[in-house]
């Protein structure tokens, strides 16, 4: 049974689907979840369903994924990091505390630091996973990669899209688990590369913009395709710290949800000093 709601906001192309979870009460800053690309919000709906009930929960589409419209051109970063803050002002997140918490995955995490960039002081703490330094060759190599690929009769995105999720899949992933991950990839059409081409430019000024950050962070670290690279993050790093969860791989938001969620709450609450219990 889902614990949280769907709702639209209105945004600066069109509408905004999130996926809001309200507790009876709460203490702590709302959280906002940010998603990889070409995928949407539904990567947090386990996670949601499973954590514990003491904050606001968000987990918003980005423009042109999921349920939220696409802009009539491309975006960049910070047109994506705006999207957020139009659904953090939408849905009176500040109201109580005057602040968010913000967790990224991929490129939702490397997004999450332009979000905190913009309005730093609206930011409490920030919990990254998957937030990779790449060097100038894996940048090609994955601009090569995720080259778009036209849809034809004989389904040649789809079997692409599909052999990239087996090959990438965590060691607790379902068959079922990435059929939807590959519904949701589709879902974004004809523009469904327009996010990474985003993160791509956007890598050249990552490793700045995160050590201009004074906010604690918490880096996760799964084992995932990105592992290595995120290792490279912890340099720069001004007020962070690297957490290693091997145990954890591609898909862990879902396939290990009841045990990430509480982890990911106490990781909020001491991002420098966790202490795995």
């Amino acid at each position: 049974m889902n614990t949280f709601k769907r709702t639209f906001i209105d945004g600066p192309w069109g509408q905004i689907h999130c996926r809001v979870k309200r507790p009876e009460a709460t203490h702590k800053p709302p959280l906002v979840c940010l998603h990889m690309f070409p995928q949407s919000g539904r990567n947090f709906e386990a996670f949601l369903n499973h954590y514990p009930d003491n904050r606001l929960l968000v987990a918003p589409d980005f423009p042109g994924y999921g349920e939220s419209t696409c802009p009539p051109q491309q975006i960049n970063a910070t047109d994506y990091a705006n999207s957020i803050w139009h659904t953090v002002d939408a849905l009176s997140l500040l109201d109580e505390s005057g602040k968010i918490d913000l967790f990224g995955i991929h490129a939702g995490a490397k997004l999450a630091t332009e979000v905190a960039r913009l309005r730093p002081q609206a930011v409490n703490h920030i919990a990254l996973s998957s937030a990779a330094v790449l060097y100038p060759e894996e940048l090609e190599e994955l601009k090569k990669a995720f080259f778009p690929t036209p849809l034809d009769q004989d389904g040649t995105r789809i079997k692409m899209l599909w052999n990239l999720l087996i090959r990438n899949r965590g060691p607790e992933q379902t068959l079922e688990m990435l059929a939807t991950s590959l519904a949701e990839m589709m879902r974004a059409g004809e523009n469904y590369e327009w996010g990474h081409y985003a993160v791509y430019e956007f890598n050249t000024h990552f490793p700045k913009v995160l050590s201009g950050l004074e906010h604690p962070i918490a880096l996760i670290n799964v084992d995932d395709d990105l592992y290595k690279m995120t290792t490279r993050t912890e340099a720069h790093l001004n007020n962070g710290r690297l957490y290693d969860f091997p145990n954890w791989g591609q898909g862990f938001l879902e396939a290990n949800a009841a045990e990430v969620a509480p982890v990911i709450d106490r990781l909020l609450d001491n991002p420098l000093n966790y202490e795995e219990t």
